[in-house]
């Protein structure tokens, strides 16, 4: 419409002035079992691959010393045998607990209930069923049943990124907040006994975890700072995907569950780009500059990608510190992974960046903002 020669934007119905999205709670459930590495290659692994020491060598190099997990291979030992359909049915026995433990701690956390909730967001890529685990945890926490709901799957370890700016975006346009659950099951994911370097690395490294953030709005107005009084304010993202590097980390599914393919290279690959991603799209333009991040959350996805990160960024160990601590004390648990780091930063006021990588070969990485 025209008044007196100003044009006035119509802002559609249901959209309101853009809010602040600030991450206000945040929670984790890991499973019951919990398992020491050696312990793991010494009662099953090294069964499983007839003691080569290859295999060996990468299980004790991996840089973890426990992990947990949903289904034990030392007292359930055929699950390398285990069809697809057998492994999704057990995917939803054991996701529903811990994703529910992980979004009712982070409510508790912001102090929402859980009819508060706007949007709830799930990643996985380790399990699918249909009603969905959005579906089911909305309605076994009682959230609205007008709550919007959006499912991530198949992203892989850097989904918990793009599924954060998906929420923000949605708390900045609603003015209402939004949960964020990332929740994965690989081992339900152990597969028959090979040779191949790139399955046992992945018998190494991955292990389960469920992790959740709430997103609030903060227009400002509020005497007290409102929700983003001590929290995150997510500014931020930026990504990349290098084409060429498609076939170096992939995750098909076959008959006998979701085998992952993971190449010596991908270090290599993101040596390429993860200094111009952050230092250059993600922080320059906000006029910061890596000495100036308070706080480094960025995805374990194994001790050499954080070598690799810390070298490009010229960062140090402490920098690094609380990834290497989920690294030994969880593993590399796939999408939740970064959300385990980012809870463990000290709260020190400042930018924060918070980084994943995945398949495609893909980078993405967060700046957001303590106040």
């Amino acid at each position: 419409m025209r008044t007196e020669g100003i044009t006035t934007p119509i802002r559609p119905v249901g959209l309101r002035a853009a809010a602040r999205p600030v991450l206000t709670g945040s929670a984790h459930a890991l499973p019951g079992i919990g398992i020491r590495q050696d312990e793991i290659w010494k009662e099953f692994f090294e069964e499983h691959y007839d003691g080569a020491p290859l295999a060996h060598r990468i299980f004790e190099s991996s840089g973890i010393t426990t992990r947990h997990t949903a289904v034990d291979p030392r007292s359930e030992r055929d699950v390398p045998s285990w069809s697809t359909g057998q492994r999704m049915a057990r995917y939803i026995t054991e996701a529903l607990p811990l994703g529910r433990q992980a979004v009712t701690g982070a409510l508790d956390a912001a102090g929402l209930k859980p009819a508060d909730v706007g949007m709830l967001a799930v990643a996985s890529c380790t399990g699918y069923t249909t009603p969905g685990l959005d579906l089911r945890l909305a309605d076994e926490l009682g959230m609205s049943s007008t709550v919007q709901r959006l499912f991530i799957g198949h992203m892989g370890c850097y989904a918990a990124v793009p599924a954060l700016g998906a929420v923000s975006d949605f708390v900045a346009a609603r003015g209402r907040p939004a949960v964020l659950l990332c929740c994965e099951l690989t081992s339900l994911h152990v597969q028959p006994a090979t040779r191949d370097m790139e399955q046992i690395v992945a018998h190494a490294l991955f292990a389960d975890a469920a992790a959740a953030v709430v997103i609030e709005p903060d227009d400002g107005r509020s005497s007290g700072g409102g929700a983003a009084s001590g929290g995150l304010e997510v500014l931020d993202l930026v990504a990349v995907t290098d084409h060429s590097s498609a076939a170096l980390m992939t995750w098909e599914i076959t008959d006998l569950g979701f085998r992952m393919g993971l190449s010596a290279k991908v270090p290599a690959v993101l040596a390429e780009h993860v200094g111009d991603v952050v230092r250059d799209r993600l922080l320059a333009p906000h006029g910061y500059t890596p000495a100036d991040v308070q706080g480094w959350a960025v995805h374990p996805g194994g001790r050499r990608i954080l070598e690799v990160v810390g070298e490009q960024l010229e960062l140090s160990d402490e920098a690094l510190q609380s990834s290497y601590d989920v690294l030994d004390e969880c593993g590399n648990c796939s999408s939740p992974t970064v959300l385990l780091v980012l809870e463990r930063l000290p709260k020190t006021e400042g930018p924060v960046v918070a980084m994943a990588f995945g398949p495609g070969l893909t980078l993405y990485a967060a700046l957001l903002h303590r106040s």
